[in-house]
């Protein structure tokens, strides 16, 4: 079940007038840092989502309410790295994850953004959705303030191996940000079998891109 009514929101458009002609670099802005990222259109990894951007945004205005100055924060499909950049600037202990084909992209985004940051140094790590959990990350040494997710449920298969994963990794005390934007019935599927295992909330929703912006749970018994 979903409580509180969640905030309308727009994905403001924080790109900065362009200073390079590629195709595939794009400038936004966010906690006053000028962020470049390089997109490639061979994976879907590779480019930046509108959930990203909701996530983003958002991270950036209610740094009150989700603080995360010394966290220890695990992005999953990482993609291109924008929110974790953000995380870091934030002052968080980021852990940018994704799969192979995807990270030499993402690692050379984060270190190009957080290079002249004083924060935290974010780390870059493989991870395939519900495979070898425990022996890359076991519950023992891993535990995350934070677990931030956008754009991860679209068309795919590796659903079951996504859900398996978010609540391997939420333990009592984490915090599972989620933005989405909502194309499919598989997408709303996903989201029902989120309730029926987590404390579930939409915080936000931002219309215009069909983004919502969940925030989950563990169940405390």
């Amino acid at each position: 079940s979903l409580t509180d009514s969640p905030v309308t929101l727009k994905i403001l458009q924080n790109c900065v007038p362009r200073v390079s002609h590629y195709f595939d670099k794009e400038h936004y802005t966010y906690v006053g840092h000028q962020i470049v990222i390089q997109e490639s259109i061979e994976h879907f990894g590779a480019v930046v989502w509108p959930g990203a951007l909701a996530l983003s945004q958002y991270l950036e205005s209610n740094q009150e309410q989700f603080n995360l100055k010394d966290k220890k924060v695990l992005e999953i499909g990482a993609g291109t790295g924008l929110v974790s950049i953000v995380a870091c600037i934030l002052g968080a202990y980021v852990t940018a994850t994704d799969l192979p084909e995807v990270l030499e992209n993402l690692s050379f985004n984060i270190s190009r953004n957080t290079q002249n940051v004083n924060a935290h140094k974010p780390e870059v790590r493989k991870l395939v959705w519900g495979e070898g959990l425990n022996e890359d990350f076991p519950a023992s040494t891993y535990h995350y303030d934070f677990i931030l997710a956008t754009d991860v449920v679209y068309h795919h298969t590796a659903l079951d191996p996504l859900l398996a994963t978010m609540v391997y990794f939420c333990k009592p005390g984490t915090v599972l940000l989620w933005a989405n934007k909502f194309r499919f019935s598989t997408d709303y599927e996903f989201l029902e079998k989120l309730c029926n295992i987590f404390n579930t909330t939409i915080l936000a929703e931002f219309p215009e891109s069909n983004v919502k912006l969940l925030k989950a749970t563990v169940r405390e018994n």
